[in-house]
């Protein structure tokens, strides 16, 4: 937002030179101490096991600015899922959001009112444009204004798991650029704030919720009221024109942002060989920095770590390959993980990992027994992932957890044989109370 242009070739041409280094090196011997990221905040993350493989000032609350606005596709995408809305649903631009895209200040492409927009071409130009004004519209459209769209985006990040934020507004603008229209209840001097750890935490559930959002952050151009609007994320392969310069492999999302308070700050997400990895900056110097900052965690994720199957599905935990069954035609029942446990493993340290398991205690008898019947898949506690270095947690907050499940049936025995069973207990009984008491005789 408040994209400035570039004022002349040469201009362009120096920031190729000065963007001549943003091609990865490798980086075979590099220490995350080492990194030196150059941004107020910023954070690495494994998007498929949520491991933070870097941190700096995590949990420091800063302006988002249109970062915002990954929240906002969050809750979009979540009333399509429901069926609330469709790609198709039709709408049109309120008084307010007309007034936003009429500033030339802010990001948009040109609204016109009296006319039918589409879902699909309004998300567009919020998640590839970064269009304030459409962002409104469709906070609208959810919600039926964004005063009460806030009071869901904030109800949304409680869920997920989210810590350091605030959200004021959808769009990412300062409320004090909103005036008198910003969100009933919020304060003109107040600004959407999200940590770097919370950004993290809400681009990874965004994209684990919905991967159809990297189908249109991954879009470098696209059409729009018969306008061609390009993506403010330079680092997708592909750009058009002197931005090819930026492009990195396996590029495809997330958001970019700036705003005076915000500084230039970018989410971003890349894949490679089906290593994924989300990265966040805060509060960077420029727009280009943004992308070089960025560049470097990266790096750091796809030279340093290798996406690795630990553990195979079916795995049994050393000293714990089964549980003890009452009631049942086997005494024992076989357990193991439901899922292979994989991770990003850094280099040479694939021997610094074990599991720990935890029975869960509401599925035991007062003899710490299973009942029978136990039926095969049958949750009965959970393992988790312990690291022995030095381990920066999971943005899920807590350990990287699967299930563990029992891996065989176990039937009920018939009612004989637990008659037989409950006689065998109650003379077993009488003999070991009769044995003791002539030990005492003597």
């Amino acid at each position: 937002m408040k994209h400035l242009l570039k004022a002349s070739m040469i201009g362009l041409f120096a920031m190729l030179i000065t963007f001549s280094t943003f091609t990865a090196k490798p980086l075979d011997t590099q220490a995350a101490g080492s990194l030196n990221i150059e941004a107020e905040s910023a954070i690495l993350i494994d998007a498929n096991s949520g491991e933070i493989l870097y941190a700096k000032n995590a949990d420091l609350t800063l302006p988002p600015a249109s970062m915002t606005k990954m929240m906002s596709e969050y809750l979009i995408l979540d009333a399509i899922e429901a069926g609330t809305i469709s790609w198709d649903t039709t709408t049109q631009v309120s008084d307010y959001p007309y007034a936003i895209s009429a500033n030339k200040d802010f990001s948009g492409t040109g609204l016109t009112q009296d006319k039918d927009y589409t879902v699909r071409d309004l998300y567009n130009a919020m998640a590839i444009y970064s269009d304030n004004a459409a962002t409104v519209v469709l906070a609208e459209l959810v919600a039926g204004s964004e005063t009460e769209f806030v009071k869901m985006m904030n109800k949304k990040a409680e869920k997920i798991g989210m810590k350091e934020y605030k959200f004021v507004n959808a769009s990412g603008l300062a409320n004090s650029d909103l005036g008198d229209s910003r969100p009933e209840g919020t304060g003109v001097n107040e600004d959407n704030l999200m940590s770097a750890r919370s950004t993290g935490i809400l681009a990874y559930n965004l994209i684990k919720d919905h991967p159809e959002a990297l189908d249109v952050a991954g879009t470098t151009q696209a059409e729009f009221d018969g306008k061609k609007i390009t993506n403010w994320n330079w680092m997708l392969p592909n750009m058009p024109g002197y931005l090819k310069a930026y492009g990195y492999e396996g590029m495809d999302g997330l958001k970019t942002g700036h705003t005076d308070a915000a500084g230039y700050c970018f989410t971003g997400t890349a894949e490679r060989n089906g290593q994924r990895y989300i990265t966040v900056v805060m509060k960077t110097a420029s727009e280009e920095a943004r992308f070089q900052e960025t560049a470097k965690l990266l790096d750091y994720g796809f030279n340093q770590f290798k996406q690795t199957e630990l553990y195979k599905a079916g795995t049994e935990i050393k000293d714990h390959e089964s549980l003890s069954v009452a009631k049942g035609k086997d005494d024992t029942a076989a357990i193991a993980t439901k899922e292979a446990i994989t991770t990003s493993v850094k280099n040479g340290e694939e021997d610094k990992y074990h599991l720990e398991f935890k029975v869960d205690e509401d599925k035991l008898n007062k003899e710490d027994e299973l009942v029978a019947p136990v039926k095969k898949g049958d949750k009965v506690g959970t393992a988790t992932l312990v690291y022995e270095g030095d381990n920066l947690g999971n943005i899920n907050g807590g350990s990287y957890t699967v299930d563990i499940v029992a891996s065989e049936d176990v039937e009920k025995s018939n009612w004989f044989m637990l008659t037989l069973g409950a006689i065998g207990d109650f003379f077993s009984g009488i003999f070991t109370s009769v044995a003791d008491t002539v030990k005492g005789w003597f």
